[in-house]
């Protein structure tokens, strides 16, 4: 006989929020930067991060729960997972997204029943006159929260663009809407033919120039100010636009590709990566969820298939396409002048 419905699964998803505002407190509060400096027991813990005693013991334990600390004999350390990926001090930190999701993105969802009343953004900095990126990149601070959660997303999907991508056909590289460098930085250190930079608003050029030079790649990879719905994009062998298109309606996507390939020379190519919805529109929650994310935050943008974008590249003139999966529910869908 078939089980009887519980509501065990309902409640879980629907209460879900519990286990993600933890872990975004967690990476708000640098704890797991603290425990990679050593373990400590909760009173310790708890002064490093001034937090009041009430809440301090059940909030360290509801991680252990969540598998993202260990304790031992009374003291807190991070899991291996943790310690990589949310210790502010390494080069894999990811919590740059956390932390913007904790600060901004969580109050947005917030407002999502409206959203899909009304079609509107619940990011009150989209509401005015200027641009929502405008406002981001005119304040340092805000841009580099930005920055360094759009490279730390980005980081093991560019690992896998310049180990799965034929880079052996081509000679230069330009990352369109770049942030601090993921892709060329991955693409130079694993490809030492590769030259080339990213490009990005002026205000970005500092840190690009920055993170290149922690990996000693400023005689490879340079910055190219601009912006690029009002400036050619640079010429290269390869574009690549990640997380780009996602942030805008349908012409502006359709604009972009068309730019990049009157840029392109014959043969040359342009990668478009980030969480490509399947096809079937079934399977890939995340993307499904990103496109939401695109309704809260953004006045147009939405996410989109692998062969929508197939179709939109078609419609500009790119000979061939294809998808290929990257790390977590990332794709990149590969166009061919």
């Amino acid at each position: 006989m078939n089980a009887q419905p519980t509501p065990e699964r309902i409640m879980a998803l629907g209460n879900a929020y519990w286990g993600s505002r933890a872990l975004l407190s967690a990476a708000e509060l640098g704890l797991f930067t603290e425990l990679s400096k050593e373990p400590l027991d909760a009173e310790a813990l708890r002064a490093r991060l001034v937090l009041h005693p009430r809440g301090a013991r059940d909030f360290f334990d509801s991680l252990v729960a969540l598998g993202l600390l260990e304790r031992e004999d009374g003291l807190y350390r991070n899991t291996p997972e943790a310690d990589l990926f949310l210790d502010r001090a390494k080069p894999t930190y990811l919590g740059g997204i956390l932390e913007m999701a904790s600060t901004r993105l969580f109050h947005y969802w917030a407002g999502l029943t409206d959203a899909l009343r009304t079609g509107r953004p619940q990011n009150d900095d989209a509401s005015g006159d200027e641009d929502l990126f405008a406002q981001t990149y005119r304040d340092p601070a805000r841009l580099r929260e930005f920055l360094r959660g759009m490279t730390g997303r980005s980081l093991p999907s560019a690992r896998l663009i310049a180990e799965k991508f034929p880079w052996r056909r081509y000679h230069t590289l330009v990352d369109v809407g770049c942030a601090l460098g993921a892709v060329p930085v991955q693409v130079a250190l694993a490809q030492p033919h590769i030259t080339g930079g990213g490009f990005d608003l002026p205000a970005v050029g500092p840190l690009f120039d920055e993170y290149v030079a922690s990996f000693g790649l400023r005689d490879r990879l340079r910055f190219y100010p601009g912006d690029f719905f009002r400036d050619p994009l640079p010429l290269a062998d390869v574009l690549v636009m990640g997380r780009i298109l996602h942030d805008w309606d349908l012409d502006q996507k359709k604009l972009l590709l068309g730019k990049a390939h009157v840029a392109l020379p014959e043969g040359g190519a342009l990668i478009v990566y980030e969480t490509i919805i399947d096809d079937e529109r079934r399977t890939n929650t995340l993307g499904l969820l990103m496109s939401l994310n695109m309704l809260v935050y953004t006045p147009d943008g939405f996410d989109y298939t692998g062969a929508d974008c197939q179709g939109w590249m078609r419609e500009v003139g790119f000979k061939e396409s294809y998808v290929e999966p990257l790390a977590w529910a990332d794709s990149m869908v590969v166009g061919i002048k």
